[in-house]
């Protein structure tokens, strides 16, 4: 077999900016403004194709910016994998396909998320200045939401799964496809499970809610191309739970190489209930998390992630928090110079 395809980044942390899923050129000249070099962009079903792709890259290019990631609602979190239901290898030739179509559009690095039952929440709270954030209460947590589906306790699925079920149905996952990350070139970063709460629904949330889990999930892959979307607020959500702190976690995943991407956010508290506050307004220190991967020579991008409602809308919430990231990075930076 071939040896796997790495594409080096250029050195240094880098800032990228959710953007549409068709960005307009004002879209992107407000990301220029804002002094950011990448976007990531969504796509789905009927819009995940090698010519949207090339479209989109080259739109994105001539207006002087750089795509990170064209991510596939489709296959980015996909319960027919996690849970082993009907249609999973259909859904697996589906994502190599994307692979695929990322490596000929010339797209190196794409996020996977492995929640049978999808990210959960309960009804916005206020943070500060009364702006609006997404929370979690564990306490009136009833139902699971990924890409217009909803997932409803009691049993989301209909009975219990046992751990040994995700972990076997990851494993026959990340060997199908891991091989054609590493033909096309393609990084693989792996979100944790948000919240990390152990079982919700009836289906555990053993792999990707805590760092031994990670460190079992990525030694199964055994690539060099699969690897960790770090999501800072998901790490804080869990706390005690996830087995080392934030700072423990990018040292660890830094020294192996694994880390690919950073969502970058903060939280009010761990579990059982968080506010997701300002960037600078919640319980962990975010430039310690920002030095933290200055030391481990990260090379990837930082990313806002679930963004209050502000006053003067999603543009003010993004340009707030772009500049705050990027007061932290020339701050580590002057500091390890």
């Amino acid at each position: 077999m071939a040896s796997a395809v790495i594409h080096e980044n250029p050195p240094g942390i880098k800032l990228s900016v959710q953007v549409g899923s068709d960005p307009t050129d004002e879209d992107l000249q407000f990301v220029r403004q804002l002094g950011a070099e990448y976007v990531n962009i969504w796509t789905n079903t009927g819009t995940a194709n090698l010519d949207n792709f090339l479209r989109l890259k080259r739109n994105v290019e001539n207006a002087g910016l750089k795509v990170w990631n064209i991510g596939n609602l489709s296959v980015h979190n996909m319960e027919e994998v996690t849970l082993n239901l009907p249609g999973r290898d259909q859904k697996i030739e589906e994502y190599k396909s994307y692979l695929r179509n990322l490596g000929k559009a010339g797209i190196t690095y794409t996020t996977y998320a492995h929640m049978g039952n999808g990210i959960w929440s309960t009804v916005p709270e206020p943070t500060r200045g009364g702006a609006m954030a997404r929370a979690f209460d564990l306490a009136k947590a009833d139902k699971g939401f990924w890409n217009g589906k909803e997932f409803h306790l009691p049993l989301t699925h209909g009975r219990v799964y046992s751990k040994e079920e995700i972990w076997e149905n990851y494993t026959y996952f990340i060997k199908a496809v891991a091989p054609v990350a590493e033909q096309e070139g393609i990084r693989i970063g792996i979100h944790p499970d948000d919240p990390p709460v152990p079982v919700l629904g009836g289906i555990p949330r053993c792999i990707f809610g805590n760092f031994a889990g990670y460190q079992r999930a990525l030694e199964i892959a055994n690539s060099p191309n699969v690897g960790v979307c770090l999501c800072v607020g998901t790490w804080l959500e869990g706390g005690p739970l996830m087995g080392k702190t934030v700072l423990e976690a990018i040292h660890e995943f830094g020294r192996q190489k694994k880390l690919f991407k950073v969502h970058f956010r903060n939280v009010s508290a761990p579990l059982p209930h968080f506010v997701e506050t300002f960037v600078d307004n919640g319980y962990m220190d975010t430039y310690k998390v920002m030095r933290a991967l200055r030391e481990v020579d990260f090379d990837g991008v930082v990313i806002p992630d679930h963004l209050q409602e502000m006053i003067g809308g999603p543009r003010a919430a993004t340009a707030y928090t772009i500049s705050y990231l990027r007061a932290l990075i020339d701050r580590a930076n002057a500091e390890q110079a």
